[in-house]
């Protein structure tokens, strides 16, 4: 996925999880948010570019601080907040290392053997026997 489209797609998905956290009762709870905010962005640093999942950690550790840890959506810089934000960022990493596929040796072919040489036996028939 580009990160045209990736960013978008990921702060979409951020709000959706924080109010399906915010209704399993994240203020009182947290993690709840963290964890819902974490998989999201664990998805957009998987799908799509490292410039939108680290857009989209950035939306959701503002979401988190907000709305879950601060309720009238005032960003709070505190020890709570401290936290989200390094648990989001090393989603991104995880998320980015997770990508990255070791290359496979390329599978040799021989080349084709020629075919062997066909000798012609002589032919036994009755009057040569």
């Amino acid at each position: 996925m580009s990160g045209g489209f990736g960013f978008p797609a990921g702060c979409v998905a951020a709000v959706v999880a924080v109010a399906l956290a915010d209704v399993a009762g994240a203020t009182r709870f947290p993690w709840y948010a963290l964890v819902t905010l974490g998989l999201v962005v664990l998805l957009t640093a998987f799908w799509s570019t490292a410039a939108a999942a680290i857009g989209v950690a950035a939306v959701a550790w503002a979401l988190d601080s907000g709305f879950v840890l601060g309720r009238a959506g005032e960003l709070r810089f505190d020890a709570a907040s401290a936290v989200a934000a390094g648990v989001l960022g090393v989603t991104v990493l995880v998320g980015l290392v997770a990508r990255v596929r070791p290359r496979r040796m390329p599978v040799r072919v021989p080349a084709p053997r020629r075919p062997a040489e066909v000798t012609a036996r002589p032919r036994l028939t009755r009057a040569g026997m």
